[in-house]
């Protein structure tokens, strides 16, 4: 057999004590329809949008698929210097005796070695850039989204799933992460890999070419339909695992009202079956998704096996000068040109739980953000705090009005209480008041400014809220106090501190105010965390004060602490009581009593008991010991 020649290839002000949703209303509970039927989700718009993030460290892009492309070419030189060293060892024609050219042979085993070397060297220098990429894609993607949760409504975080939302802030995006640097960099390497293979393979032959592109329409297709059998199960994955994460959060949160209840039992089923859901998914899903890579190495080694027959006939045909080392080449051309397909499909179940982690990201980004239409130029200092409720119509649902046309004045430095029965809309004044949800109709002023004209934040900085499940935060007390002054001085905390009552407390505390409280304040007593929420109120100074139930869950003892502690913070400034107790209430200027979303009865505590209406049944009953 002659030799033949190779020719040469070449980031809103804090409110006050407020902690998410002071009254949960809304369409469906916590849970409502997390588990429905998934629909159909736009897997382009959302790789788009994922490729948007992985486009801003564009320089980071560009040095990696420069370092991918030449990684991708000396790993595609070494099948050629391959074939180069083997046809350096041929038949002499004339006496029929193997030959060598040794310089050929070792000039191909050198190349080929330095090609090899530069790939393994570079691969790790791509393994690190896609580290970098991947960590800074999600970085900013992670804070987009809390950015996002940040500017939510009120209405929003009360109407969803915690759980559901920590777990977009964590297993989604740390799915996309691991997508960043593994799948995405292996899609465009693979892509590379594929067209300079396919040129390999036609510039040594175009029949064995033809021979090895049968098997591409089956892979295409045996690919296509796995895809949408399988991208169910992924996004039902992806839920469900948000779901466990909500049954967790709220069963922890809630632990003592699930012991007292007996109800452990009953908590452990209820997640024991969404575990089970979750488990038979993830089966399914990772069964299908391994399913991929077996079919298409099957499919490879049939390219392989046509390949080499080919080849070997071509070669002994004497047909299109096709040599030993050329069937060789080809052999790992085919490899290479299969393998990424192989990858691909290997890295498919990756990429799936990745895209369906992105939608629910990307789920949340487009969710309406909280509206703030007001424009109008106050300093907080000049407001007065004098309160006006118009007509007042609201509704969390609309086919269910809580608010009916309320009218309500409150004048500056008033104390006003507001009372009535569960339901009747007392929080949710308070609610309307701080914007937390908008009117359905009339509206509500601030020294005859509608709260739609007005800053929220500065509406919000103009009212603090003590509410009865204090809110604390995992901090030192003097940031606890300092939350809405954080550029309080010493002497300053000290002062709210001793207003609000909790300076002896504190300072006996081994740390004083540098003491760290637990998550929620839980290493402090019910009163000890309230007296501190009072603390903080007071240091921010506010215009209008609410205080919602803020005695109605500790002693005696305790309430009378608290009540005088409140009430040299009512001192001077609007207040507005909203109370069960209304036993705390007896001294306010005025008292209110909301019925049917109206207000019912309005005057002192003297006088509406002589009128012996709403109020007195109220307070009747509330001493007789009933229920109300």
């Amino acid at each position: 057999m002659n030799r033949q020649s190779q020719g040469g290839g070449g980031s809103n002000p804090p409110v006050i004590g407020f902690g998410p949703g002071g009254q949960r209303r809304g369409p469906g509970g916590p849970m409502g329809a997390r588990l429905n039927a998934e629909k159909p989700k736009h897997a382009a718009r959302t790789v788009k949008r994922l490729l948007s993030y992985i486009g801003r460290s564009r320089w980071l892009l560009a040095a990696l698929l420069c370092i991918m492309v030449t990684v991708t070419v000396a790993e595609l030189t070494g099948p050629y210097f391959q074939a180069e060293a083997i046809d350096a060892f041929y038949i002499d024609e004339a006496t029929g005796a193997l030959r060598v050219e040794l310089s050929s042979l070792k000039r191909s085993l050198i190349a080929m070695g330095c090609m090899f070397a530069l790939a393994a060297v570079l691969s790790f220098v791509q393994t690190l850039l896609a580290a970098r990429l991947s960590q800074q894609t999600v970085y900013t993607m992670r804070n987009d989204l809390f950015r996002k949760i940040s500017k939510l409504p009120i209405q929003y975080t009360d109407t969803h799933n915690h759980g559901d939302l920590m777990s977009r802030m964590t297993n989604d995006v740390e799915n996309v992460s691991n997508a960043v640097s593994q799948s995405v960099t292996t899609l465009c390497s693979c892509l590379l890999t594929i067209v300079g293979a396919l040129s390999m393979m036609l510039y040594y032959s175009w029949q064995m070419t033809l021979i090895a592109l049968l098997t591409i329409p089956l892979s295409i297709t045996v690919t296509s339909k796995l895809a949408r059998f399988m991208r169910k199960y992924f996004v039902a994955q992806q839920k469900l695992l948000g779901s466990l994460n909500g049954q967790v959060e709220e069963t922890v949160t809630a632990y003592p009202t699930v012991v007292s209840y007996g109800k452990e039992a009953d908590a452990v089923a209820r997640f024991g079956a969404t575990s089970e859901q979750l488990r038979d998914c993830a089966v399914k899903a990772k069964v299908w998704g391994s399913v991929m890579g077996p079919i298409m190495n099957f499919l490879g080694n049939l390219q392989y096996v046509l390949i080499a027959a080919t080849g070997g006939w071509m070669v002994y045909a004497r047909v299109g000068g096709i040599t030993v080392g050329s069937i060789q080449a080809m052999l790992q051309y085919s490899k290479n040109f299969t393998r990424p397909i192989n990858q691909v499909a290997n890295q498919y179940s990756s990429i799936l739980t990745a895209l369906a982690g992105a939608e629910r990201i990307f789920e949340i980004m487009d969710s309406p953000s909280e509206i703030d239409e007001g424009r109008r130029t106050v300093n907080v200092e000049e407001l007065r705090g004098h309160v006006e409720f118009k007509n007042l119509q609201f509704g969390y649902v609309p086919e269910k009005r809580v608010l009916q046309g309320l009218e309500l004045t409150v004048a500056p430095g008033q104390k006003i209480a507001i009372v009535g029965a569960t339901g009747s809309g007392k929080t949710t004044v308070v609610n309307l008041l701080t914007r937390f949800y908008e009117v359905d109709g009339g509206e509500i002023t601030v020294d005859g400014i509608n709260v739609t004209e007005l800053p929220k934040s500065t509406l919000r900085r103009a009212i603090a809220i003590v509410l009865q499940d204090t809110v604390l935060f995992s901090d030192t007390i003097r940031n606890n106090i300092c939350y809405g002054h954080p550029d309080a001085t010493h002497e300053q905390v000290v002062a709210a501190a001793e207003a609000a009552g909790a300076r002896k407390f504190i300072e006996r505390l081994p740390d004083g105010y540098e003491t760290v409280l637990a998550e929620s304040g839980s290493n402090l007593s019910q009163g000890q965390r309230q007296l501190l929420a009072i603390a903080r109120a007071v240091l921010a100074d506010p215009k209008i004060l609410i205080l919602d139930e803020a005695t109605s869950n500790v002693d005696t003892r305790t309430e009378m602490r608290i009540q005088r502690a409140m009430q040299r913070l009512m001192e001077n400034r609007t207040s507005l009581i909203i109370a069960h107790r209304l036993s705390t209430i007896r001294d306010s200027d005025r008292i209110v009593v909301i019925r049917d979303g109206r207000v019912a009865e309005s005057g002192k505590h003297e006088e509406l008991l002589a009128l012996n209406g709403e109020y007195a049944k109220l307070y009747n009953s509330q001493f007789a010991g009933e229920v109300t």
